[in-house]
Protein backbone atom coordinates (compact mmCIF):
# COMPACT_ATOMS: atom_id res chain seq x y z
CA UNK A 1 0.00 0.00 0.00
CA UNK A 2 2.90 2.17 1.14
CA UNK A 3 4.37 1.68 -2.63
CA UNK A 4 0.92 2.70 -4.03
CA UNK A 5 0.58 5.75 -1.69
CA UNK A 6 3.99 6.93 -3.20
CA UNK A 7 2.61 6.14 -6.74
CA UNK A 8 0.09 8.59 -6.23
CA UNK A 9 2.38 11.48 -4.87
CA UNK A 10 4.33 11.63 -7.37
CA UNK A 11 1.61 10.88 -10.39
CA UNK A 12 -0.74 13.94 -8.62
CA UNK A 13 2.79 16.24 -8.63
CA UNK A 14 3.53 14.80 -12.51
CA UNK A 15 -0.15 15.92 -13.56
CA UNK A 16 -0.07 18.98 -11.88
CA UNK A 17 3.29 19.65 -13.71
CA UNK A 18 1.59 18.45 -16.73
CA UNK A 19 -1.67 20.22 -16.25
CA UNK A 20 0.56 23.92 -15.89
CA UNK A 21 2.92 22.47 -19.04
CA UNK A 22 -0.14 22.38 -20.92
CA UNK A 23 -1.25 25.91 -19.98
CA UNK A 24 2.15 26.89 -20.51
CA UNK A 25 2.55 25.20 -24.66
CA UNK A 26 -0.76 26.69 -25.28
CA UNK A 27 0.62 30.14 -24.34
CA UNK A 28 3.72 29.30 -26.59
CA UNK A 29 1.29 28.26 -29.65
CA UNK A 30 -0.96 30.96 -29.32
CA UNK A 31 2.39 33.41 -29.28
CA UNK A 32 4.73 31.14 -31.19
CA UNK A 33 2.85 28.75 -33.13
CA UNK A 34 5.03 26.55 -35.48
CA UNK A 35 6.95 28.95 -37.36
CA UNK A 36 11.07 29.46 -37.35
CA UNK A 37 11.19 31.23 -33.70
CA UNK A 38 9.13 28.12 -32.43
CA UNK A 39 11.77 25.96 -33.75
CA UNK A 40 14.45 28.04 -32.53
CA UNK A 41 13.03 27.80 -29.05
CA UNK A 42 12.23 24.15 -29.17
CA UNK A 43 15.68 23.35 -30.21
CA UNK A 44 17.14 25.76 -27.24
CA UNK A 45 14.91 23.99 -24.95
CA UNK A 46 15.34 20.21 -25.85
CA UNK A 47 19.19 20.31 -26.10
CA UNK A 48 19.84 21.07 -22.28
CA UNK A 49 16.53 19.26 -21.13
CA UNK A 50 18.07 15.88 -23.12
CA UNK A 51 21.36 16.16 -21.45
CA UNK A 52 19.56 16.35 -18.00
CA UNK A 53 17.67 13.64 -18.57
CA UNK A 54 20.46 11.61 -20.28
CA UNK A 55 23.05 12.40 -17.61
CA UNK A 56 20.59 13.07 -14.29
CA UNK A 57 17.65 10.88 -14.65
CA UNK A 58 19.11 8.55 -16.86
CA UNK A 59 22.26 7.99 -15.30
CA UNK A 60 21.53 8.57 -11.55
CA UNK A 61 17.94 7.12 -11.53
CA UNK A 62 19.68 3.49 -12.95
CA UNK A 63 23.33 4.14 -10.74
CA UNK A 64 23.28 6.85 -8.20
CA UNK A 65 19.77 5.64 -6.52
CA UNK A 66 20.91 2.06 -5.79
CA UNK A 67 24.51 2.74 -4.83
CA UNK A 68 23.10 5.56 -2.25
CA UNK A 69 20.46 3.25 -1.32
CA UNK A 70 22.90 0.48 -0.29
CA UNK A 71 24.81 2.80 1.68
CA UNK A 72 21.80 3.86 3.12
CA UNK A 73 21.10 0.57 3.96
CA UNK A 74 24.31 -0.54 5.24
CA UNK A 75 26.24 2.56 6.89
CA UNK A 76 23.23 4.39 7.54
CA UNK A 77 22.82 8.15 7.07
CA UNK A 78 26.34 9.18 7.67
CA UNK A 79 27.84 7.08 5.41
CA UNK A 80 25.35 8.13 3.35
CA UNK A 81 26.07 11.61 3.49
CA UNK A 82 29.63 10.85 2.59
CA UNK A 83 28.75 9.00 -0.22
CA UNK A 84 26.65 11.83 -1.62
CA UNK A 85 29.11 14.46 -0.99
CA UNK A 86 31.91 12.63 -2.83
CA UNK A 87 29.40 11.86 -5.76
CA UNK A 88 28.41 15.51 -5.90
CA UNK A 89 31.61 16.92 -5.63
CA UNK A 90 32.64 15.01 -8.89
CA UNK A 91 29.13 15.80 -10.84
CA UNK A 92 29.07 19.50 -9.94
CA UNK A 93 32.73 19.50 -11.83
CA UNK A 94 31.94 17.84 -14.41
CA UNK A 95 28.87 19.68 -15.32
CA UNK A 96 30.97 22.53 -15.17
CA UNK A 97 33.43 21.87 -17.42
CA UNK A 98 30.92 20.11 -19.63
CA UNK A 99 28.96 23.35 -20.11
CA UNK A 100 31.53 26.02 -20.41
CA UNK A 101 32.81 23.67 -23.66
CA UNK A 102 29.07 23.65 -25.09
CA UNK A 103 28.97 27.22 -24.33
CA UNK A 104 31.70 27.36 -26.59
CA UNK A 105 30.99 24.81 -29.35
CA UNK A 106 27.12 25.92 -29.41
CA UNK A 107 27.34 26.63 -33.10
CA UNK A 108 28.91 22.93 -34.14
CA UNK A 109 26.24 21.40 -31.25
CA UNK A 110 22.96 22.80 -32.99
CA UNK A 111 24.74 21.72 -36.38
CA UNK A 112 24.29 18.19 -35.37
CA UNK A 113 21.24 18.32 -33.67
CA UNK A 114 19.02 20.86 -36.05
CA UNK A 115 21.23 20.60 -39.43
CA UNK A 116 18.27 21.46 -41.44
CA UNK A 117 18.47 25.15 -40.17
CA UNK A 118 21.80 25.99 -41.95
CA UNK A 119 19.41 26.52 -44.62
CA UNK A 120 17.59 29.80 -42.93
CA UNK A 121 20.76 31.52 -41.43
CA UNK A 122 18.42 33.89 -38.98
CA UNK A 123 16.60 30.87 -37.11
CA UNK A 124 19.98 28.91 -37.05
CA UNK A 125 21.88 32.12 -35.15
CA UNK A 126 18.70 32.29 -33.04
CA UNK A 127 18.93 28.95 -31.69
CA UNK A 128 22.16 28.91 -31.13
CA UNK A 129 21.61 32.64 -28.73
CA UNK A 130 18.87 31.06 -27.25
CA UNK A 131 20.67 27.76 -26.14
CA UNK A 132 23.54 29.28 -24.89
CA UNK A 133 20.78 31.19 -23.08
CA UNK A 134 19.51 27.84 -21.57
CA UNK A 135 21.96 25.43 -21.68
CA UNK A 136 23.23 26.84 -17.36
CA UNK A 137 19.57 25.11 -16.95
CA UNK A 138 21.22 21.80 -17.55
CA UNK A 139 23.66 22.22 -14.22
CA UNK A 140 20.57 22.95 -12.26
CA UNK A 141 18.63 20.33 -13.30
CA UNK A 142 21.42 17.41 -13.05
CA UNK A 143 22.11 18.67 -9.47
CA UNK A 144 18.04 18.37 -8.85
CA UNK A 145 18.05 15.26 -9.89
CA UNK A 146 20.90 14.58 -7.74
CA UNK A 147 19.13 15.71 -4.75
CA UNK A 148 15.57 14.10 -6.20
CA UNK A 149 17.36 10.55 -5.92
CA UNK A 150 18.43 11.34 -2.22
CA UNK A 151 15.17 12.73 -1.15
CA UNK A 152 13.32 9.82 -2.97
CA UNK A 153 15.63 7.29 -1.24
CA UNK A 154 14.62 8.89 2.32
CA UNK A 155 11.25 7.92 1.26
CA UNK A 156 10.34 11.74 0.81
CA UNK A 157 8.83 11.70 -2.57
CA UNK A 158 6.75 14.82 -2.75
CA UNK A 159 9.30 18.02 -3.04
CA UNK A 160 11.11 16.34 -5.75
CA UNK A 161 8.20 15.51 -7.75
CA UNK A 162 6.37 19.22 -7.02
CA UNK A 163 9.82 20.85 -8.30
CA UNK A 164 8.35 20.74 -11.87
CA UNK A 165 5.62 22.67 -11.36
CA UNK A 166 8.32 25.92 -10.87
CA UNK A 167 9.63 25.43 -14.23
CA UNK A 168 6.02 25.56 -15.59
CA UNK A 169 5.21 29.09 -13.32
CA UNK A 170 8.02 30.12 -14.65
CA UNK A 171 7.18 30.39 -17.82
CA UNK A 172 3.55 30.92 -17.83
CA UNK A 173 4.63 34.28 -16.30
CA UNK A 174 7.11 35.22 -18.80
CA UNK A 175 4.44 33.91 -21.54
CA UNK A 176 2.02 36.64 -19.94
CA UNK A 177 4.69 39.22 -20.59
CA UNK A 178 5.65 38.42 -24.14
CA UNK A 179 1.89 38.33 -24.37
CA UNK A 180 0.89 41.89 -22.67
CA UNK A 181 4.09 43.87 -24.29
CA UNK A 182 2.85 42.54 -27.57
CA UNK A 183 6.26 40.63 -28.28
CA UNK A 184 4.18 37.35 -29.41
CA UNK A 185 5.98 35.88 -32.64
CA UNK A 186 8.64 38.09 -32.98
CA UNK A 187 12.68 36.77 -31.79
CA UNK A 188 12.25 38.77 -28.28
CA UNK A 189 9.65 36.33 -27.07
CA UNK A 190 12.69 33.95 -28.02
CA UNK A 191 14.95 35.73 -25.37
CA UNK A 192 11.96 36.72 -23.10
CA UNK A 193 11.18 32.63 -22.85
CA UNK A 194 15.33 31.50 -22.74
CA UNK A 195 15.62 33.66 -19.80
CA UNK A 196 12.74 32.07 -18.55
CA UNK A 197 14.03 28.81 -18.60
CA UNK A 198 17.48 30.08 -16.89
CA UNK A 199 15.46 31.52 -14.37
CA UNK A 200 13.02 28.44 -13.11
CA UNK A 201 16.49 26.54 -13.09
CA UNK A 202 17.88 28.02 -10.47
CA UNK A 203 13.85 28.86 -8.79
CA UNK A 204 13.98 24.73 -8.80
CA UNK A 205 17.23 24.29 -7.25
CA UNK A 206 16.97 26.40 -4.56
CA UNK A 207 13.62 24.49 -3.68
CA UNK A 208 15.02 20.98 -3.56
CA UNK A 209 18.25 21.96 -1.20
CA UNK A 210 15.50 23.46 0.97
CA UNK A 211 13.72 20.35 1.12
CA UNK A 212 17.27 18.70 1.97
CA UNK A 213 17.88 20.79 4.63
CA UNK A 214 14.08 20.22 6.20
CA UNK A 215 14.70 16.63 5.97
CA UNK A 216 17.83 17.20 8.09
CA UNK A 217 19.90 15.58 5.70
CA UNK A 218 22.57 18.78 4.66
CA UNK A 219 25.43 18.43 2.65
CA UNK A 220 28.56 19.87 2.26
CA UNK A 221 30.81 20.61 -0.61
CA UNK A 222 34.01 18.63 -0.29
CA UNK A 223 37.40 18.65 -2.97
CA UNK A 224 36.43 16.36 -6.02
CA UNK A 225 38.42 13.30 -5.91
CA UNK A 226 38.09 9.81 -7.73
CA UNK A 227 37.11 7.56 -5.05
CA UNK A 228 35.89 4.11 -5.14
CA UNK A 229 31.92 5.62 -4.84
CA UNK A 230 32.87 8.29 -7.88
CA UNK A 231 34.36 4.87 -9.69
CA UNK A 232 31.33 2.83 -9.22
CA UNK A 233 28.87 5.48 -10.66
CA UNK A 234 30.72 5.94 -13.47
CA UNK A 235 30.81 2.38 -13.94
CA UNK A 236 26.90 2.27 -13.50
CA UNK A 237 26.19 5.41 -15.34
CA UNK A 238 27.80 5.56 -18.37
CA UNK A 239 25.39 2.61 -19.20
CA UNK A 240 22.46 3.99 -17.97
CA UNK A 241 23.27 7.35 -19.63
CA UNK A 242 21.73 5.15 -22.94
CA UNK A 243 19.85 2.90 -21.10
CA UNK A 244 17.92 5.37 -19.04
CA UNK A 245 17.28 8.05 -22.05
CA UNK A 246 16.43 5.67 -24.99
CA UNK A 247 13.38 7.25 -25.32
CA UNK A 248 14.93 11.06 -24.88
CA UNK A 249 17.69 10.19 -27.79
CA UNK A 250 15.18 8.54 -29.78
CA UNK A 251 12.96 11.88 -29.49
CA UNK A 252 16.35 13.79 -30.36
CA UNK A 253 17.26 11.75 -33.10
CA UNK A 254 13.82 12.43 -34.77
CA UNK A 255 14.39 16.42 -34.53
CA UNK A 256 17.60 16.18 -36.45
CA UNK A 257 15.63 14.53 -39.11
CA UNK A 258 12.52 17.14 -38.51
CA UNK A 259 14.65 19.79 -39.13
CA UNK A 260 14.93 19.41 -42.53
CA UNK A 261 11.13 20.40 -42.79
CA UNK A 262 9.99 23.49 -41.88
CA UNK A 263 7.57 23.44 -38.90
CA UNK A 264 7.93 19.85 -38.29
CA UNK A 265 10.33 20.29 -35.13
CA UNK A 266 7.26 21.90 -33.72
CA UNK A 267 4.67 19.99 -34.59
CA UNK A 268 6.29 16.93 -32.92
CA UNK A 269 7.11 18.95 -30.04
CA UNK A 270 3.50 19.49 -29.37
CA UNK A 271 2.67 15.92 -29.98
CA UNK A 272 5.18 14.89 -27.63
CA UNK A 273 3.95 17.48 -24.89
CA UNK A 274 0.30 15.72 -25.07
CA UNK A 275 1.30 12.00 -24.79
CA UNK A 276 4.00 12.68 -22.16
CA UNK A 277 1.32 13.37 -19.66
CA UNK A 278 0.21 9.95 -19.33
CA UNK A 279 4.08 8.92 -19.65
CA UNK A 280 4.95 11.49 -17.07
CA UNK A 281 2.07 10.58 -14.85
CA UNK A 282 2.11 7.00 -14.86
CA UNK A 283 5.65 5.61 -16.41
CA UNK A 284 8.06 8.13 -14.45
CA UNK A 285 6.11 8.15 -11.70
CA UNK A 286 6.31 4.53 -11.33
CA UNK A 287 9.79 4.51 -12.33
CA UNK A 288 10.46 6.80 -9.98
CA UNK A 289 9.52 4.83 -7.14
CA UNK A 290 9.85 1.47 -8.01
CA UNK A 291 13.52 1.56 -8.39
CA UNK A 292 14.39 2.61 -4.73
CA UNK A 293 11.63 0.01 -3.64
CA UNK A 294 13.04 -3.11 -5.96
CA UNK A 295 16.86 -2.20 -4.79
CA UNK A 296 15.96 -2.98 -0.93
CA UNK A 297 13.83 -5.88 -1.85
CA UNK A 298 16.98 -7.42 -4.27
CA UNK A 299 19.26 -6.42 -1.44
CA UNK A 300 17.04 -8.96 0.92
CA UNK A 301 17.01 -11.04 -1.76
CA UNK A 302 13.10 -11.62 -1.06
CA UNK A 303 12.09 -12.70 -4.59
CA UNK A 304 8.41 -13.15 -3.73
CA UNK A 305 8.05 -9.25 -2.67
CA UNK A 306 10.53 -8.24 -5.67
CA UNK A 307 7.76 -10.42 -8.53
CA UNK A 308 4.52 -9.02 -6.18
CA UNK A 309 5.94 -5.14 -6.27
CA UNK A 310 7.07 -5.71 -10.50
CA UNK A 311 3.26 -7.26 -11.15
CA UNK A 312 1.71 -4.86 -9.38
CA UNK A 313 3.38 -2.01 -10.74
CA UNK A 314 2.69 -3.04 -14.68
CA UNK A 315 -1.00 -3.64 -13.63
CA UNK A 316 -1.01 0.02 -12.04
CA UNK A 317 0.38 0.94 -14.89
CA UNK A 318 -1.36 -0.39 -18.12
CA UNK A 319 -4.74 0.33 -16.22
CA UNK A 320 -3.90 3.81 -16.82
CA UNK A 321 -2.07 4.05 -19.71
CA UNK A 322 -4.04 1.54 -22.23
CA UNK A 323 -7.30 3.44 -22.17
CA UNK A 324 -5.21 6.82 -22.87
CA UNK A 325 -3.17 5.50 -25.64
CA UNK A 326 -6.42 4.79 -27.67
CA UNK A 327 -7.80 7.87 -26.77
CA UNK A 328 -4.76 9.34 -28.09
CA UNK A 329 -5.17 7.27 -31.30
CA UNK A 330 -8.96 7.45 -32.26
CA UNK A 331 -9.43 11.33 -31.67
CA UNK A 332 -5.70 13.39 -31.74
CA UNK A 333 -7.53 16.04 -33.71
CA UNK A 334 -10.07 17.24 -31.36
CA UNK A 335 -7.20 16.97 -28.37
CA UNK A 336 -5.03 19.44 -30.57
CA UNK A 337 -7.63 21.19 -31.37
CA UNK A 338 -8.72 22.22 -28.15
CA UNK A 339 -5.20 22.54 -26.58
CA UNK A 340 -3.62 24.87 -28.97
CA UNK A 341 -5.89 25.90 -32.27
CA UNK A 342 -5.71 29.56 -31.51
CA UNK A 343 -3.38 32.64 -32.41
CA UNK A 344 -0.34 31.86 -34.40
CA UNK A 345 -1.23 28.00 -34.54
CA UNK A 346 -3.51 27.50 -37.54
CA UNK A 347 -5.99 24.22 -38.69
CA UNK A 348 -3.25 23.01 -40.70
CA UNK A 349 -0.85 23.08 -37.80
CA UNK A 350 -3.57 20.89 -35.79
CA UNK A 351 -3.89 18.17 -38.33
CA UNK A 352 -0.21 17.73 -38.93
CA UNK A 353 0.75 17.53 -35.03
CA UNK A 354 -2.44 15.18 -35.06
CA UNK A 355 -1.03 12.64 -37.43
CA UNK A 356 2.19 12.41 -35.22
CA UNK A 357 0.62 12.25 -31.97
CA UNK A 358 -1.56 9.08 -33.33
CA UNK A 359 1.52 7.37 -34.38
CA UNK A 360 2.91 8.29 -30.86
CA UNK A 361 -0.22 7.02 -29.27
CA UNK A 362 0.82 3.37 -30.49
CA UNK A 363 4.19 3.55 -28.59
CA UNK A 364 2.64 5.10 -25.53
CA UNK A 365 2.32 1.35 -23.74
CA UNK A 366 6.09 0.53 -24.96
CA UNK A 367 7.31 3.64 -22.94
CA UNK A 368 5.88 3.63 -20.11
CA UNK A 369 6.72 -0.49 -19.77
CA UNK A 370 10.73 0.61 -20.16
CA UNK A 371 10.32 2.62 -17.35
CA UNK A 372 8.26 -0.04 -15.48
CA UNK A 373 11.05 -2.67 -16.41
CA UNK A 374 14.14 -1.18 -16.44
CA UNK A 375 14.36 -0.72 -12.73
CA UNK A 376 14.70 -4.64 -12.58
CA UNK A 377 18.28 -4.73 -14.28
CA UNK A 378 18.86 -1.06 -12.16
CA UNK A 379 18.16 -2.46 -9.20
CA UNK A 380 20.58 -5.40 -9.77
CA UNK A 381 23.15 -3.11 -10.92
CA UNK A 382 23.06 -4.27 -14.36
CA UNK A 383 23.11 -1.09 -16.62
CA UNK A 384 24.72 -2.74 -19.18
CA UNK A 385 22.11 -5.02 -20.57
CA UNK A 386 19.50 -1.92 -21.13
CA UNK A 387 22.16 -0.28 -22.64
CA UNK A 388 22.41 -2.69 -25.14
CA UNK A 389 18.59 -3.18 -25.93
CA UNK A 390 18.92 0.60 -25.93
CA UNK A 391 21.17 0.91 -29.00
CA UNK A 392 19.13 -1.58 -31.03
CA UNK A 393 16.09 0.48 -30.12
CA UNK A 394 17.99 3.52 -31.76
CA UNK A 395 19.50 1.68 -34.67
CA UNK A 396 16.42 0.82 -35.48
CA UNK A 397 14.60 4.20 -35.00
CA UNK A 398 17.33 5.78 -36.99
CA UNK A 399 16.97 3.59 -40.06
CA UNK A 400 13.26 3.97 -39.32
CA UNK A 401 13.06 7.58 -39.35
CA UNK A 402 15.02 7.65 -42.60
CA UNK A 403 13.33 5.38 -44.14
CA UNK A 404 9.78 6.86 -43.46
CA UNK A 405 10.80 10.62 -43.23
CA UNK A 406 10.79 10.92 -47.34
CA UNK A 407 7.30 9.41 -47.46
CA UNK A 408 5.03 10.84 -44.95
CA UNK A 409 7.55 13.54 -43.88
CA UNK A 410 7.64 13.85 -39.77
CA UNK A 411 4.42 11.58 -38.90
CA UNK A 412 7.52 8.32 -40.41
CA UNK A 413 9.62 9.73 -37.22
CA UNK A 414 6.55 9.02 -34.70
CA UNK A 415 6.42 5.78 -36.28
CA UNK A 416 10.00 4.78 -35.89
CA UNK A 417 9.96 5.96 -32.61
CA UNK A 418 7.10 3.80 -31.56
CA UNK A 419 8.66 0.81 -33.12
CA UNK A 420 12.16 0.99 -31.72
CA UNK A 421 10.15 1.84 -27.98
CA UNK A 422 7.95 -1.62 -28.74
CA UNK A 423 11.28 -3.84 -29.45
CA UNK A 424 12.92 -1.89 -26.46
CA UNK A 425 10.27 -3.17 -24.12
CA UNK A 426 10.24 -6.55 -25.68
CA UNK A 427 13.89 -7.34 -25.04
CA UNK A 428 13.52 -5.76 -21.75
CA UNK A 429 10.66 -8.08 -20.59
CA UNK A 430 11.74 -11.08 -21.76
CA UNK A 431 15.23 -10.78 -20.42
CA UNK A 432 14.38 -10.57 -17.24
CA UNK A 433 11.91 -13.60 -17.61
CA UNK A 434 14.27 -15.98 -18.87
CA UNK A 435 16.46 -14.77 -16.22
CA UNK A 436 14.13 -15.92 -13.12
CA UNK A 437 14.01 -12.18 -12.27
CA UNK A 438 10.07 -11.61 -13.55
CA UNK A 439 7.42 -13.73 -13.27
CA UNK A 440 3.98 -12.50 -14.56
CA UNK A 441 1.49 -13.94 -12.25
CA UNK A 442 -1.98 -15.27 -13.52
CA UNK A 443 -3.64 -11.88 -11.99
CA UNK A 444 -1.77 -9.72 -14.09
CA UNK A 445 -2.43 -11.30 -17.85
CA UNK A 446 -5.90 -11.46 -17.07
CA UNK A 447 -6.61 -8.07 -15.79
CA UNK A 448 -4.03 -6.71 -19.13
CA UNK A 449 -6.13 -8.91 -21.64
CA UNK A 450 -9.23 -7.30 -19.89
CA UNK A 451 -8.07 -3.59 -19.66
CA UNK A 452 -7.08 -3.90 -23.50
CA UNK A 453 -10.58 -4.90 -24.30
CA UNK A 454 -12.13 -2.57 -22.01
CA UNK A 455 -9.88 0.50 -23.66
CA UNK A 456 -11.20 -1.30 -27.36
CA UNK A 457 -14.65 -0.90 -26.22
CA UNK A 458 -14.12 2.93 -25.27
CA UNK A 459 -12.18 3.78 -28.10
CA UNK A 460 -14.99 2.77 -30.21
CA UNK A 461 -17.45 4.49 -28.05
CA UNK A 462 -15.01 7.49 -28.39
CA UNK A 463 -14.78 7.37 -31.81
CA UNK A 464 -18.15 7.58 -33.11
CA UNK A 465 -19.04 10.32 -30.25
CA UNK A 466 -15.98 12.23 -32.12
CA UNK A 467 -17.70 12.15 -35.02
CA UNK A 468 -21.00 13.29 -34.35
CA UNK A 469 -19.89 16.46 -32.00
CA UNK A 470 -17.19 16.99 -35.37
CA UNK A 471 -19.49 20.59 -35.83
CA UNK A 472 -18.50 21.55 -32.38
CA UNK A 473 -14.74 21.35 -32.76
CA UNK A 474 -14.76 23.05 -36.35
CA UNK A 475 -16.77 26.07 -34.19
CA UNK A 476 -14.75 29.23 -33.96
CA UNK A 477 -15.69 29.21 -30.32
CA UNK A 478 -13.28 28.11 -28.16
CA UNK A 479 -15.83 27.21 -25.46
CA UNK A 480 -17.64 25.01 -27.61
CA UNK A 481 -14.61 23.15 -28.43
CA UNK A 482 -13.87 22.59 -24.77
CA UNK A 483 -17.32 21.07 -24.08
CA UNK A 484 -16.56 18.85 -26.68
CA UNK A 485 -13.70 17.66 -25.16
CA UNK A 486 -14.68 17.37 -21.72
CA UNK A 487 -17.84 14.99 -22.95
CA UNK A 488 -15.39 12.75 -24.91
CA UNK A 489 -13.13 12.58 -21.92
CA UNK A 490 -15.89 12.19 -19.78
CA UNK A 491 -17.77 9.88 -21.81
CA UNK A 492 -14.19 7.95 -22.25
CA UNK A 493 -13.88 7.30 -18.95
CA UNK A 494 -17.46 6.27 -18.38
CA UNK A 495 -17.06 3.47 -20.80
CA UNK A 496 -13.82 1.72 -19.91
CA UNK A 497 -15.09 2.10 -16.16
CA UNK A 498 -18.56 0.24 -17.05
CA UNK A 499 -16.34 -2.48 -19.67
CA UNK A 500 -13.49 -3.08 -16.67
CA UNK A 501 -16.46 -3.80 -14.34
CA UNK A 502 -18.12 -5.85 -17.14
CA UNK A 503 -15.26 -7.97 -17.83
CA UNK A 504 -13.96 -8.56 -14.66
CA UNK A 505 -10.88 -6.83 -15.11
CA UNK A 506 -12.43 -4.61 -11.59
CA UNK A 507 -14.60 -5.52 -9.08
CA UNK A 508 -16.83 -2.86 -7.56
CA UNK A 509 -15.98 -4.02 -4.05
CA UNK A 510 -12.02 -3.86 -5.16
CA UNK A 511 -12.83 -0.18 -6.23
CA UNK A 512 -14.54 0.66 -3.46
CA UNK A 513 -11.59 -0.88 -1.23
CA UNK A 514 -9.28 1.71 -3.27
CA UNK A 515 -10.91 4.74 -3.03
CA UNK A 516 -11.59 4.33 0.97
CA UNK A 517 -7.73 3.79 1.16
CA UNK A 518 -7.02 6.66 -0.62
CA UNK A 519 -9.65 8.51 1.32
Amino acid sequence: MSMLKNFATVGVATLSSRVLGFVRDILIAASLGSGPIADAFFVAFRLPNLFRRLFAEGAFNSAFVPIFAGSLEDQGKDGARRVAEEIMAGLLLVLLIFTALAELAMPLMIHLLAPGFTEDPSKFDLAVVLTRITFPYLICMSLIAFLSGILNSLGKFAAAAFAPVLLNVVLIATLMLVLFVGADNSPLAGYYLAWGVFLAGFVQLAALVWALLHAKFPLSFRKPANTANVKKLLKLGVPGIIAGGVTQLNITIGTIIASFQAGAVSYLYYADRVYQLPLGVVGIAIGVVLLPDLARKVRAEDKTAVDNAQNRAMEFAMFLTLPAAVALAVVPEQIIAVLFQRGQFSTDDTHMTALALSAFAFGLPAFVLNKVLSPGFFARHDTQTPMKFAAIAMIINVIGSLALFPYISHMGIAVATTIAGWINALLLGVTLWRRGHFRADGLLMRRLAMFLLSSLVMGAGVWWLGQLLAPWFEDSLLLTRITGLVLLVGAGIALFLIASLGTGAISFSELKRRLRRRA
